[in-house]
């Protein structure tokens, strides 16, 4: 893989406070292409540090998994695409309208609209944990349950563990969207993620962006930690 490619690949995320966001994203100009605002930074800031971080010339994936009534999400939709995001997600769980409207909100906002993502099943969650909310299909089933439903709805992608990719790969084609966050390097602290893969792993099984927070984030030199990914990738990925 080339190194441009690579790091086109690689979304870090940033789950912390404004002041920290701010030192990483300057840190990690020229370096990293993909920041993630999910929902700590997101709530904190609002829309204006999405067009911070594209003021520094990052792409952004706004990750605020949308999940209400059409009208709602198709609203949320087009005012995250208006911020400047460049890739959205919606929870795959909230139905066919749901997602349709999703994508309607972005199409609204910008000729170039935002691309679109939708939630499977978390990376947090195991066997068990579906089925303390009532779904006893295996997780790898009610994932591709709910991409099918994505891809017919007008979603762009899904999110999905690594352990997913491959199979999502070959369900939805070779253009569509696969993020996968639960990727951490060799030696990492597997923190709250229960499905995870390195990085080449992750690219190798059909992800065609990988979400890295902690490992990257937490380091005593963020830079060397995503370069190495990077490095990771060009060495083992074809």
């Amino acid at each position: 893989m080339l190194e441009t490619d690579a790091r086109d690949r690689v979304i870090v995320a940033l789950d912390c406070d404004r002041e920290r966001a701010l030192e990483l994203a300057h840190e990690l100009s020229g370096h990293a292409a993909w920041l993630k605002v999910g929902m700590t930074l997101y709530y904190a800031e609002g829309p204006e540090i999405v067009k911070t971080f594209k003021d520094l010339g990052f792409k952004v994936f706004l990750d605020l998994k949308f999940h209400d009534i059409p009208h709602q999400v198709r609203g949320a939709a087009r005012s995250a695409s208006l911020a400047g995001a460049d890739l959205l997600s919606v929870h795959g769980l909230g139905s066919g309208a749901m997602l349709a409207a999703c994508r309607e909100g972005a199409e609204e906002a910008r000729e170039d609209r935002a691309k679109l993502v939708a939630i499977t099943v978390l990376t947090s969650m195991n066997q068990d944990a579906l089925s303390e909310i009532g779904v006893e299909s295996p997780v790898a089933e009610e994932a591709a349950r709910l991409a099918k439903l994505a891809q017919a709805s007008g979603i762009d992608g899904i999110v999905c563990s690594p352990m997913e990719a491959h199979d999502m790969r070959e369900l939805l084609g070779p253009d569509a969207l696969i993020v996968t966050p639960g990727v951490r390097p060799v030696g990492a602290a597997l923190g709250d993620q229960s499905r995870v893969a390195t990085p080449s792993q992750a690219i190798e099984r059909g992800a065609s962006h990988i979400v890295v927070g902690r490992p990257i984030t937490g380091a005593d030199d963020p830079v060397a930690a995503f370069d190495a990914i990077v490095a990771e990738l060009v060495e083992n990925v074809a």
